[in-house]
């Protein structure tokens, strides 16, 4: 293997050896604690700008499975048509993978979509710098002959570059939601096209109130980036939220609907990136694991006094889940739709299609 360097902003350099494509990247550097799920997560939109470290050691070891389709064309295997990680950081790369699905190596598949990844880098150690000084940016570095500036995604409008360019429909036999593409996972839509809605998914900006479309629902979906630089969309669900129509959000779409609010959102130190994070939900007592991704939360004490706290992190206490006090509008910072992780929160998507 040929030898990479890690060069995080601070001066820190870490010495590794390639196993991806053999060129230079940078972005944020954020961590994850997940065991498995890697072709999922490097396929979630949300990542994008975002060079992922992988805290358990053995990645790769069942490879990366074949593409296939399901009947409304959406992907079974991955979470979107391409890996959106900027790199990747692993402690132990596993050269021999098994799976009976396996189709191609992980070093294969990111030498293929451009993606530069380094092993042999002690990520725990690594992992606790980023938690003891915060989210840094880095850079991958596989040429040294070629200069590369440190980039911070927090300055661009992601959801811009990830979400759907043009409304596209989804004929089910229920009722009609418009979907917010603002960079959305496969599983969200297969979530709401296996419970029978027609889905009418259009770009983060898009007028759809405007538009004169019919629908009997809202749903936000999750992207990656600073919410509050989303503003033609919080004017959108500002709107929104005068028609007292069910509207569900997920990951960025928390964000997106608290902001619309009145509320504000800041940046987590180093976020929470991984499938085993507990969460409780503060009406019932009861606690989920859940999948999460995201770099941004919603600031408690803006909240407006309509809106009420639903979902809890129980590792830092922060807002996890938003409920309106009276109107059909309700939310979660996490992934019930999973893809990877657990699946303890699916029954979210049936609660919002009885609110239809």
């Amino acid at each position: 293997m040929k030898t990479a360097t890690l060069v995080l902003a601070d001066g820190t350099t870490l010495t590794g050896k390639s196993f991806g494509a053999d060129i230079n990247s940078a972005g944020e550097v954020v961590f994850n604690t997940s065991m498995v799920g890697y072709p999922e997560s490097f396929t979630d939109p949300s990542y994008t700008g975002q060079i992922q470290v992988l805290t358990y050691p053995l990645i790769g070891n069942y490879g990366v499975g074949g593409a296939c389709k399901d009947e409304n064309g959406i992907s079974k295997r991955f979470e979107s048509n391409k890996i959106h990680i900027k790199g990747l950081v692993v402690s132990e790369y596993s050269e021999n993978f098994s799976h009976w699905d396996a189709k191609k190596s992980l070093s294969d598949w990111l030498k293929k979509e451009g993606i530069p990844a380094i092993t042999g880098i002690d990520t725990r150690a690594l992992t606790q710098r980023i938690r003891k000084h915060g989210t840094i940016l880095g850079k991958i570095i596989t040429d040294s002959s070629q200069n590369l500036d440190f980039y911070n995604p927090d300055l661009d409008n992601l959801v811009n570059q990830v979400s759907i360019k043009k409304p596209k429909t989804y004929q089910g036999k229920g009722k009609t939601i418009i979907c917010i593409d603002c960079g959305m996972k496969n599983n969200i839509l297969r979530s709401l096209l296996d419970r029978g809605l027609t889905v009418i998914r259009v770009p983060w900006n898009y007028d759809f109130i405007e538009a004169g479309l019919k629908f009997d629902g809202i749903f936000i979906s999750n992207g990656p980036g600073d919410p509050a630089m989303l503003t033609p969309l919080h004017e959108i669900i500002r709107k929104a939220l005068t028609l007292k129509k069910p509207i569900f959000g997920i990951c960025l779409g928390t964000q997106i609907m608290a902001l619309s609010s009145g509320a504000k959102t800041y940046k987590l130190k180093f976020g929470h990136r991984a499938q085993n994070q507990p969460v409780q939900d503060q009406q019932t007592g009861q606690a989920y694991i859940t999948s999460q991704n995201h770099g941004f939360a919603i600031s408690e004490k803006s909240l407006p006094h309509n809106w009420q706290v639903w979902l809890r992190n129980l590792n830092d206490d922060t807002v996890e889940g938003i409920r309106h006090r009276s109107l059909p509008y309700f939310s979660c910072q996490f992934h019930p739709e999973a893809s990877p992780g657990p699946t303890d929160t699916m029954h979210f998507f049936d609660e919002f299609v009885e609110m239809l």
